[in-house]
């Protein structure tokens, strides 16, 4: 790269908003995935005309080498996992439209990488988690999402079709809030979004305004369902409740928590049975586990089978399905998923492992160790700027965990987005060369 510096805020100057945009858009996922691809496309296409001359203006050299190693921890992994891969043809589409990565990162990456654009997406984010947040309680108290019902309205304008059918609905009965029946993810990502809301409330409102966001986003998650996002926004709560609150303010907020959990339990049957069902766990043995998890640990254990299978590239990136019939340790059973094989391993490291194989998990974990160490070695200004982006992606790769698909395009976008982020305001600029590692 030419060491002559390129004006921000004449290079890549719409990426702020772009990122907000694709977020905003994460109910529609097919406009949604339509745009990141379109964003990553044209911010190579802009820095390839400039012959990336004056990179440093819009990243830092640790910046630039991050995103570049986070990407090849990604990719690589389902390149080599092509190899005898169970699902060839789907595998070889997930690896070529999966290059458009590199560029995503670094599109995300400079848009936070300058004070400017660091307030601008995080201060979004946030607003955007807030704002599903009302939404998902209006609908909680009507039965009816005004945000879902706008975008249905228009869907049906356009096209004469809504945008989810009857038979289609999912998880009935969870709050799918703007999200909509069809597409039961509110939950997992406003868990993942919580650090950039909690964190402009504390900005804007101090601790009664962070009081505030954590109870009612809160509520909506307990209510959406999902037990993985449960696990999420604790670890969000334990980690910002303990810089906003100290520990006294945390012990009270997790007994208002748990006695918010209780009421909502005793109002709503989903809440109830979610909560029943995890009980199970404790009455012990393989089968009250695996109805605790919901037919989890049966996955599980075919996930492991893949791994011995082919320990070195795994059955190939997003094949868990066609290679699970071979491994399910109970075919006579009927599954607790409904119909079919599973997808993926639901399961972080298990995914990995069964797909892209030690060689993958080697290559993922080696990309965990960089960004930590990235983050062990700047200073304190460093941590503090880019604390929502680190506390988001964390909490949503946490691996005592379930997951959604990290190789699926939709959750996939997402752990990306918020690495980049992550990089970008972490290694700003002008901050980055001043605090980066001198080793």
């Amino acid at each position: 790269m030419n060491g002559a510096r390129m004006e921000p805020a004449r290079a890549l100057r719409w990426a702020p908003a772009w990122v907000l945009l694709v977020v905003a858009l994460w109910p529609l996922h097919g406009i949604a995935t339509t745009l990141l691809a379109a964003g990553a496309l044209a911010g190579l296409a802009e820095l390839m005309l400039r012959r990336f001359r004056g990179g440093l203006g819009l990243m830092s050299g640790p910046a630039w080498a991050l995103t570049g190693v986070l990407f090849a921890a990604y990719w690589l992994p389902e390149l080599l996992s092509l190899i005898g891969a169970a699902d060839w043809t789907h595998g070889l589409r997930k690896v070529l439209s999966d290059i458009l990565v590199l560029p995503l990162l670094w599109l995300a990456a400079a848009s936070v990488a300058v004070a400017r654009g660091r307030q601008i997406v995080f201060s979004g984010l946030g607003l955007i988690a807030l704002v599903w947040t009302v939404d998902a309680l209006v609908a909680a108290g009507t039965g009816t999402s005004p945000l879902f019902w706008l975008l249905d309205r228009g869907r049906l304008a356009l096209l004469g079709q809504p945008l989810c059918q009857p038979q289609d609905v999912l998880a009935p009965g969870r709050l799918a809030g703007v999200f909509g029946p069809c597409n039961p993810k509110l939950g997992i990502v406003l868990a993942s979004l919580s650090p950039f809301a909690l964190e402009m409330a504390w900005q804007r409102a101090g601790r009664p305004g962070w009081w505030l966001a954590a109870l009612a986003i809160g509520a909506v998650v307990l209510l959406a369902g999902a037990r993985a996002a449960w696990l999420t926004y604790a670890l969000v709560l334990l980690w910002s409740g303990w810089r906003a609150l100290g520990r006294r303010g945390l012990l009270a907020l997790l007994a208002v928590m748990l006695l918010g959990m209780g009421a909502l339990a005793a109002w709503s049957p989903l809440v109830q049975e979610r909560v029943q069902r995890s009980a199970q766990a404790l009455d012990g043995g393989a089968v009250a586990l695996d109805a605790a998890l919901s037919g989890r640990l049966r996955i599980w254990s075919g996930a492991l089978c893949m791994l011995r299978e082919h320990p070195l590239n795994g059955v190939g990136v997003r094949g868990f399905r066609a290679a699970f019939p071979a491994c399910d340790p109970h075919p006579e059973r009927a599954p607790a998923w409904g119909a079919g094989p599973p997808l993926h391993a639901h399961q972080l490291v298990l995914e990995v492992a069964s797909e892209t194989g030690l060689v993958g998990l080697l290559l993922w974990l080696a990309g965990a160790a960089l960004a930590w160490r990235a983050w062990r070695y700047a200073d304190p200004v460093a941590r503090a700027r880019a604390h929502p982006a680190m506390l988001a992606l964390a909490v949503s790769v946490f691996p005592l965990n379930t997951h959604l698909a990290a190789y699926s395009t939709f959750w996939g976008g997402v752990l990306l987005l918020l690495a980049g982020l992550y990089v970008g305001s972490l290694w700003g600029p002008v901050e980055a060369e001043a605090s980066a590692p001198q080793r």
